[in-house]
Protein backbone atom coordinates (compact mmCIF):
# COMPACT_ATOMS: atom_id res chain seq x y z
CA UNK A 1 0.00 0.00 0.00
CA UNK A 2 1.03 3.80 -0.81
CA UNK A 3 2.05 6.18 1.53
CA UNK A 4 -1.31 8.29 2.38
CA UNK A 5 -1.28 11.84 0.72
CA UNK A 6 -5.18 12.31 1.96
CA UNK A 7 -6.42 12.49 5.47
CA UNK A 8 -9.16 9.94 4.02
CA UNK A 9 -5.90 7.88 3.17
CA UNK A 10 -4.24 8.12 6.86
CA UNK A 11 -7.39 7.51 8.44
CA UNK A 12 -7.90 4.49 6.41
CA UNK A 13 -4.54 2.91 6.36
CA UNK A 14 -3.90 4.14 10.03
CA UNK A 15 -7.02 1.92 11.02
CA UNK A 16 -6.61 -0.92 8.95
CA UNK A 17 -3.23 -1.21 9.82
CA UNK A 18 -3.95 -1.12 13.48
CA UNK A 19 -6.62 -3.52 12.79
CA UNK A 20 -4.36 -6.15 10.88
CA UNK A 21 -1.82 -6.10 14.01
CA UNK A 22 -4.73 -6.81 16.09
CA UNK A 23 -5.89 -9.90 13.48
CA UNK A 24 -1.75 -11.15 13.49
CA UNK A 25 -1.87 -10.65 17.54
CA UNK A 26 -5.00 -12.52 17.89
CA UNK A 27 -3.59 -15.28 16.07
CA UNK A 28 -0.53 -15.85 17.87
CA UNK A 29 -0.26 -19.19 19.78
CA UNK A 30 0.53 -20.01 23.17
CA UNK A 31 4.42 -20.75 22.36
CA UNK A 32 4.36 -17.37 20.21
CA UNK A 33 3.23 -15.10 22.98
CA UNK A 34 5.60 -17.37 25.46
CA UNK A 35 8.40 -17.59 23.71
CA UNK A 36 11.10 -14.39 23.85
CA UNK A 37 12.04 -12.59 20.85
CA UNK A 38 15.17 -13.46 19.76
CA UNK A 39 16.69 -12.19 16.62
CA UNK A 40 20.59 -12.44 16.96
CA UNK A 41 20.80 -15.92 14.44
CA UNK A 42 19.36 -13.36 11.73
CA UNK A 43 22.67 -10.75 10.55
CA UNK A 44 20.55 -8.81 9.08
CA UNK A 45 18.57 -7.41 12.29
CA UNK A 46 21.43 -5.39 12.87
CA UNK A 47 19.38 -2.08 14.52
CA UNK A 48 18.45 -1.57 17.54
CA UNK A 49 15.26 -2.64 18.08
CA UNK A 50 15.89 -6.09 17.30
CA UNK A 51 17.46 -6.54 20.64
CA UNK A 52 15.05 -4.80 22.50
CA UNK A 53 12.35 -5.73 22.60
CA UNK A 54 11.52 -9.37 24.12
CA UNK A 55 7.64 -10.15 23.31
CA UNK A 56 4.67 -8.34 22.76
CA UNK A 57 3.95 -6.12 25.68
CA UNK A 58 7.10 -4.20 24.56
CA UNK A 59 6.58 -3.64 21.31
CA UNK A 60 2.35 -2.35 22.09
CA UNK A 61 4.28 -0.36 24.77
CA UNK A 62 6.56 0.93 21.81
CA UNK A 63 3.53 2.21 19.92
CA UNK A 64 1.80 3.41 22.49
CA UNK A 65 4.73 5.89 23.64
CA UNK A 66 5.02 7.25 19.98
CA UNK A 67 1.84 8.09 20.24
CA UNK A 68 2.20 9.56 23.20
CA UNK A 69 4.80 11.83 21.81
CA UNK A 70 2.87 12.46 18.80
CA UNK A 71 -0.46 13.59 21.20
CA UNK A 72 1.61 15.65 23.45
CA UNK A 73 4.07 17.52 20.96
CA UNK A 74 1.06 18.70 18.72
CA UNK A 75 -1.07 20.05 22.05
CA UNK A 76 2.04 21.51 23.07
CA UNK A 77 2.86 23.14 20.05
CA UNK A 78 -0.89 24.14 19.02
CA UNK A 79 -1.25 26.01 22.31
CA UNK A 80 1.98 27.84 21.51
CA UNK A 81 4.88 26.07 23.43
CA UNK A 82 7.34 25.75 20.99
CA UNK A 83 8.47 21.94 21.23
CA UNK A 84 10.29 19.51 19.00
CA UNK A 85 8.50 16.03 18.13
CA UNK A 86 11.43 14.72 19.86
CA UNK A 87 11.57 16.22 23.73
CA UNK A 88 14.95 16.83 25.41
CA UNK A 89 17.32 15.52 25.86
CA UNK A 90 17.08 13.07 23.38
CA UNK A 91 17.15 14.38 19.55
CA UNK A 92 16.57 12.23 15.95
CA UNK A 93 20.33 11.12 16.41
CA UNK A 94 19.92 9.96 19.78
CA UNK A 95 16.29 8.41 20.06
CA UNK A 96 17.57 4.98 20.33
CA UNK A 97 18.24 5.67 24.06
CA UNK A 98 14.73 7.44 24.80
CA UNK A 99 13.02 4.23 23.12
CA UNK A 100 15.29 1.76 25.34
CA UNK A 101 14.20 4.36 28.16
CA UNK A 102 10.31 3.74 27.17
CA UNK A 103 10.95 0.08 27.51
CA UNK A 104 12.82 0.24 30.79
CA UNK A 105 9.51 2.26 32.34
CA UNK A 106 6.93 -0.73 31.01
CA UNK A 107 8.87 -3.88 32.08
CA UNK A 108 6.41 -4.17 35.10
CA UNK A 109 3.08 -3.25 32.58
CA UNK A 110 1.27 -6.20 31.93
CA UNK A 111 0.49 -7.54 28.33
CA UNK A 112 -3.60 -6.52 29.03
CA UNK A 113 -2.48 -2.90 30.05
CA UNK A 114 0.12 -2.51 27.55
CA UNK A 115 -3.30 -3.43 24.92
CA UNK A 116 -5.71 -1.39 26.73
CA UNK A 117 -2.94 1.66 26.79
CA UNK A 118 -2.85 1.04 22.91
CA UNK A 119 -6.22 0.57 21.94
CA UNK A 120 -6.81 3.70 23.72
CA UNK A 121 -4.41 6.23 22.31
CA UNK A 122 -4.85 4.63 18.89
CA UNK A 123 -8.20 6.29 19.35
CA UNK A 124 -6.95 9.84 20.25
CA UNK A 125 -3.98 9.63 17.27
CA UNK A 126 -7.52 9.09 14.79
CA UNK A 127 -9.39 11.32 16.54
CA UNK A 128 -6.63 14.07 16.47
CA UNK A 129 -5.79 13.65 13.12
CA UNK A 130 -9.69 14.17 11.88
CA UNK A 131 -9.69 17.74 13.49
CA UNK A 132 -7.74 18.69 11.02
CA UNK A 133 -8.16 19.47 7.29
CA UNK A 134 -6.41 17.84 4.14
CA UNK A 135 -4.65 20.70 4.31
CA UNK A 136 -3.20 21.41 7.20
CA UNK A 137 -2.07 17.74 7.18
CA UNK A 138 -0.48 17.55 3.97
CA UNK A 139 0.72 21.05 2.90
CA UNK A 140 4.27 21.88 3.87
CA UNK A 141 4.58 25.55 5.37
CA UNK A 142 1.17 25.06 7.64
CA UNK A 143 2.67 24.79 10.70
CA UNK A 144 6.19 26.04 11.59
CA UNK A 145 6.73 23.79 14.36
CA UNK A 146 6.55 21.26 11.80
CA UNK A 147 9.48 22.26 9.81
CA UNK A 148 10.13 21.21 6.41
CA UNK A 149 7.83 17.89 6.82
CA UNK A 150 4.05 18.02 6.84
CA UNK A 151 2.03 17.11 9.60
CA UNK A 152 0.33 14.28 7.94
CA UNK A 153 3.75 12.53 7.90
CA UNK A 154 3.80 12.47 11.54
CA UNK A 155 0.71 10.68 12.06
CA UNK A 156 1.36 8.07 9.43
CA UNK A 157 4.96 7.27 11.13
CA UNK A 158 3.13 6.88 14.76
CA UNK A 159 0.48 4.77 13.18
CA UNK A 160 0.02 2.40 10.10
CA UNK A 161 3.78 2.83 9.13
CA UNK A 162 4.77 1.86 12.81
CA UNK A 163 1.94 -0.72 12.51
CA UNK A 164 4.12 -1.83 9.84
CA UNK A 165 7.04 -2.36 11.44
CA UNK A 166 5.25 -4.09 14.43
CA UNK A 167 3.92 -6.53 12.02
CA UNK A 168 7.43 -7.12 10.24
CA UNK A 169 8.81 -8.11 13.90
CA UNK A 170 5.84 -10.37 14.93
CA UNK A 171 5.74 -12.15 11.65
CA UNK A 172 9.68 -12.60 12.09
CA UNK A 173 8.78 -14.00 15.54
CA UNK A 174 6.30 -16.57 14.35
CA UNK A 175 8.93 -17.74 11.71
CA UNK A 176 11.48 -18.01 14.73
CA UNK A 177 9.21 -19.84 16.98
CA UNK A 178 8.14 -22.02 13.59
CA UNK A 179 11.70 -22.75 12.61
CA UNK A 180 12.40 -24.01 16.97
CA UNK A 181 9.77 -26.27 16.18
CA UNK A 182 11.19 -28.02 13.25
CA UNK A 183 14.33 -28.50 14.45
Amino acid sequence: MSRPTTKTDLITQATENYDKMNTLILNLTEQELSTPFDFTADEKKKEAHWKRDYNLRDILIHLYEWHQLLLRWVQKNQNGDMKPFIPAPYNWKTYSQMNLNFWKKHQNTSLESAKEMLQESHCQVVNLAKTFSNEELFSKGIYKWVGGSTLGSYFISATSSHYDWAMKKLKAHKKHCKSMNQT
